[in-house]
């Protein structure tokens, strides 16, 4: 049995639902199936034949099924589900109290494995309402499980429950994994870690860490087994990424030019003064840009920044130095930034943004998503931007004739090519997949500085780990005279309040967004089912029954780009005072007149997604504030609203969703291909830096890991899974 065998090869009784729930695990070779690992492990007390059970026991027991059926108590008519289990060593009695249905799921002769605790004696013993696993097996392969072994069952008190899909439980990886073992296919993986860094930390060789974390004979094995694998995901994402910073680390960058006293003087234009956060942000880039060893090479740098810390800035600061910097050995003809926004409407906001801070300085911008182009300054009027026909627009691009220019994914089409491209700048760039940053890094095979911007704060593990190619600067601090968002959790009884506040900043001139996590009204047949509020009947209610004077409008995803763009512009111009919005308005939109929001089905969001729609009213000195309207209490729901309340910043609470969630929702998880245990091993900072430092150590040395060949292999799976091959 090699590692590398299709699953067919060896599992021939296969079902077609069983097949389609293994497709979507992920899971088609041996190898697959082997590091596919319980997400648990339960306390069954005995597990083995019904013979030796005893009254009051735990036991976990596989056996067949007979005469399932239905009967009611004689005297309260109570129903009851009921069936006999039979093994090789007897049967016993099944009974489930007010649950009739149960009957109709289990079929006379189904194989399956059942737990729960034993009641009655003797002969009249039974199973009170015990759990059942109805996944098909063979009656053949019950004979030895990895629990027990025949007629003499073994003490056991952990066994494994794995990721399920429909059609494929944990009783069957049960038996598919211990006919692996048997094959002894788990001995034909390769070891891919160096045995000296299994020595240093005391890590088992993969063949005994498969079987530990599969079939434990204590927690303590279970753990060392995680352990180890976590270290070994982590240990090769790092390599990959190392790998990718070293090739990265050779290219050779368009040389920028440094011009300290323009760059101050641009600084000194904006209509605001700069924090001291800022100023370090840019003087980091500007050294990757002019290093004091000569020599530019590609900078790789991940600009993190909270809610309103003016990232923004950053960029057109640093996008300045680029745009007035010429070519080496040219005397005209400008180096180019390319600014990649993940939504229209973030790219229109930079690029009126942009325009506002390049208004005194001669400088054109361009923008380019998939509805328009445009060009600032117009020819006809400087202070205003003119629409370009694509082609046009494009033309001026590879001339060089446009240094700055901001956009959509549009950006990175094939037919979009610069003269210069010298620095890209992405921003919420873990919205983009690495392919993409790939794509517009590598355009016409020049080697662009790269800054990656986020105001989703990135607990430290995850940005060590997932970002371990980039250089990190953090901007945490708020621009003067900021104040805190004062944030509530209102239960529905309490509402009015969230209005009453509405009221009065309405009456102030302010203005004020609500946030619902639909758009549409569910179908009839699912309206019981589905409670969230949606944008278009919120925002009839609100403009009939709440705020009958106020103008309201909506903003969601499927409208059309023009419609974006109006109700935008109506509401920055003050048209609009109460604008209901999906959290399409999550990143980069800002109005710094809004000084209310309220999100409605709170706990439907992640916190770092509730981080950034609070962000949306943080945007001036006004007093702000956050309501939040979860449509259930219950106390996951409870802790997760109190850490978004008490949390100080954003880090912080990135820090408390890593511990409470995973990961997850800050990376787009399985978009990384890291896996369940690696995302666990991300609350360890001393296991992510004891990984990185050994990747780099051996990048370092061997940067095709010629030495380390199942190392190599490995470390390829895992940089292709993350799209950096």
């Amino acid at each position: 049995m090699d590692a590398h065998d299709p699953l067919e090869k060896h599992f021939t009784r296969l079902k077609p639902e069983q097949k389609r729930a293994l497709g979507k695990l992920g899971i088609h070779t041996i190898r697959d199936l082997l590091y596919h690992f319980p997400s648990r492990y339960a306390h069954s007390g005995q597990v083995g034949t019904i013979a030796g059970v005893s009254t009051g026991a735990e036991v976990t027991l596989y056996g067949t099924i007979r005469k399932p059926d239905v009967r009611k108590t004689w005297k309260t008519r109570r129903p009851i589900a009921e069936a006999w289990l039979e093994d090789a060593s007897g049967k016993m009695k099944l009974m489930w109290f007010s649950q009739p249905y149960i009957a109709k799921t289990i079929a006379d002769g189904m194989v399956v494995k059942v737990s729960g605790r034993v009641s009655g004696e003797g002969a009249k013993a039974y199973l009170a309402n015990p759990t059942i696993d109805r996944t098909p097996v063979e009656p053949d392969e019950i004979h030895d499980t990895l629990f027990a072994k025949g007629d003499h069952p073994e003490e056991k008190t952990l066994y494994p429950i794995y990721p399920e899909s429909q059609g494929i439980s944990s009783l069957w990886f049960t038996h598919a994994i211990k006919k692996v073992f048997e094959a002894r296919g788990h001995e034909a993986l390769e070891e891919p870690l160096p045995q000296e860094i299994l020595e240093r930390y005391k890590l088992p060789q993969l063949a005994n860490a498969i079987v530990f974390i599969h079939a434990p004979q204590k927690l303590t094995d279970a753990t060392a087994a995680r352990k180890r694998f976590a270290f070994e995901e982590i240990f090769t994402l790092q390599l990959a990424v190392q790998q990718r910073r070293h090739t990265i680390a050779e290219q050779k960058a368009l040389p920028v030019k440094v011009d300290r006293a323009a760059l101050r003087s641009f600084v000194e234009s904006f209509p605001f003064p700069a924090t001291k956060g800022q100023l370090n942000a840019i003087e980091h880039i500007v050294k990757d840009f002019d290093p004091p060893t000569g020599g530019a090479h590609p900078m790789m740098r991940l600009l993190e920044g909270d809610v309103g810390s003016g990232k923004t800035a950053v960029a057109a600061a640093t996008a300045y130095l680029v745009a007035t910097s010429t070519q080496a050995g040219r005397i005209a003809g400008t180096l180019q930034v390319a600014y990649l926004c993940p939504t229209e409407v973030l790219a229109k906001q930079h690029f009126s943004t942009f325009v506002s801070y390049f208004k005194d300085h001669p400088i054109p911008i361009g923008l380019i998503t998939g509805s328009e182009c445009r060009k600032f300054p117009s020819r006809v009027r400087y202070e205003e931007s003119a629409k370009l026909s694509k082609p046009a627009f494009k033309k001026m691009v590879s001339n060089g004739e446009i240094p700055i220019v901001i956009g959509t994914h549009a950006i990175i089409e094939k037919s979009v090519a610069f003269k210069y491209l010298a620095y890209a700048i992405i921003d919420e760039q873990h919205r983009f997949g690495t392919v993409h940053r790939k794509k517009l890094v590598n355009k016409d095979n020049v080697m662009p500085h790269l800054l990656s911007m986020t105001a989703t704060p990135i607990p430290r593990t995850l940005a060590l780990t997932i970002y371990g190619d980039l250089d990190i600067t953090v901007l945490d601090q708020m621009p003067e005279g900021r104040k805190a968002v004062i944030t509530e959790v209102l239960t529905k009884e309490k509402r009015e309040r969230a209005y009453e506040r509405v009221r009065t900043e309405l009456a102030a001139g302010h203005q004020a967004y609500v946030i619902c996590p639909r758009i549409d009204e569910p179908d009839p047949a699912k309206a019981l089912a589905i409670q969230a509020r949606s944008v278009k009947s919120e925002s009839a209610r609100l403009t009939k029954d709440i705020f009958p004077d106020a103008h309201i409008d909506i903003l969601h995803s499927k409208m059309t780009p023009t419609e974006k763009e109006r109700v935008m512009k109506e509401f920055e111009d003050g048209d609009v005072q109460l604008l209901v919005a999906t959290s399409v308005v999550e990143v980069g939109v800002s109005v710094a007149n809004a000084t209310v929001i309220i999100i409605e089905g709170a706990e439907r969001f992640g916190l770092a997604q509730l981080h950034q729609l609070r962000g949306r009213v943080i945007r001036s000195t006004h007093q702000s504030y956050c309501f939040v309207l979860p449509e259930s209490s219950g106390q996951n729901t409870k802790d997760r609203m109190k850490a978004f309340v008490t949390a100080k910043n954003g880090f912080e609470l990135a820090e408390y969703d890593l511990t409470l969630r995973g990961a997850g929702e800050l990376t787009g998880g399985k978009q990384w291909g890291v896996s369940d245990v690696a995302m666990e091993a991300l609350k360890n900072i001393k296991l992510v830096e004891a990984a990185r430092g050994e990747a780099a150590r051996l990048i370092a040395a061997d940067p095709e890991l010629q030495n380390y060949p199942a190392l190599a292999a490995r470390t390829a799976l895992t940089s292709h899974e993350m799209h950096l091959e």
